[in-house]
């Protein structure tokens, strides 16, 4: 054998190891299709770009953009919306997977009715999974018709207001009855800043949790707001949750939304997925 041919030998065989050494790296949580994403508003002080590297970073696959982060590098100033044009997208799902990054979802959308179809079909260009969003309550015939016509998920997100879906059951109203492909984005800090328990609000939502923006979250400062802390280490039940999850069998994103030292929470977000991938070994 010459030594071109042991040279490509060695390269096939080195390529193999590497394939299942990857392979072998994958763990229990993703095994059970329980992916960690991130929210790129945990980085809004920063560029999308700066976002994808620290997702990169931190070992995380997937991430969640948002409207109005400045593009930034070589994308320039302009804002991430559904408005970009073919070019700037390309360019931007080109750097995400430059960086090993998949961007599965952009949100939170609060669209008039008119814009609805541009957003689906932006996410159809963008290869999105779904869409987190708070419709406006008269909005879904039609959000349900695009739905299923872009073949889009929408994920509905609940922020700690009593004019947004709250509660499970301000959601379950509007979509009971309607495409499975409608449901949560399971925001479960808002859940308990409105008084309400994680847990339960994960049972009443069963068959329908699309997603969730996963947190623990702790009392903090003299007036005790509730603030994000490393996972374990706050008062929600972040081991309970993860227990119901897999009783519904669950498959999903748990995306990572950090709304907490701002400038630097790579540390307590690496934390936090260790916490979450210990949990994850124990239940399974």
């Amino acid at each position: 054998m010459n030594k071109i041919c042991k040279l490509v030998l060695l390269l096939c065989l080195s390529l193999f190891i590497s394939c299942q050494t990857t392979a072998k790296e994958q763990t229990t949580a993703e095994k059970q299709g329980w992916k960690l994403s991130m929210q790129a508003y945990t980085f809004h002080l920063f560029t999308v770009v700066e976002a994808i590297d620290k997702t990169s970073q931190l070992g995380v696959n997937y991430i969640e953009l948002y409207p109005g982060q400045k593009l930034g590098g070589a994308l320039g100033d302009e804002l991430f919306d559904f408005t970009l044009s073919a070019e700037k997208r390309k360019a931007l799902l080109d750097y995400a997977h430059s960086k090993g990054v998949t961007i599965v979802s952009a949100g939170v959308f609060v669209p008039k009715t008119e814009q609805w179809e541009p957003i689906f079909a932006f996410g159809k260009a963008m290869g999105l999974e779904f869409i987190n969003a708070e419709p406006a309550h008269g909005d879904w015939d039609l959000v349900e018709r695009l739905s299923n016509e872009y073949k889009l998920k929408v994920a509905v997100h609940n922020h700690p207001s009593k004019e947004s879906y709250w509660q499970p059951e301000v959601l379950l109203k509007d979509i009971n009855g309607r495409s499975k492909r409608l449901g949560s984005s399971a925001d479960v800090g808002h859940f308990k800043r409105m008084e309400l328990e994680p847990i339960a609000c994960l049972k009443e939502l069963e068959g329908r949790v699309i997603a969730l923006h996963f947190k623990d979250v702790a009392p903090q400062g003299a007036e005790n707001t509730l603030e994000d802390v490393v996972w374990g280490q706050g008062v929600l039940n972040v081991k309970g949750m993860l227990e119901e999850l897999k009783r519904q069998r669950f498959k999903g994103y748990f995306t990572i939304e950090y709304e907490a030292n701002w400038e630097n929470n790579l540390p307590q977000i690496r934390q936090s997925i260790d916490y979450f991938n210990r949990v994850v070994d124990e239940l399974y």
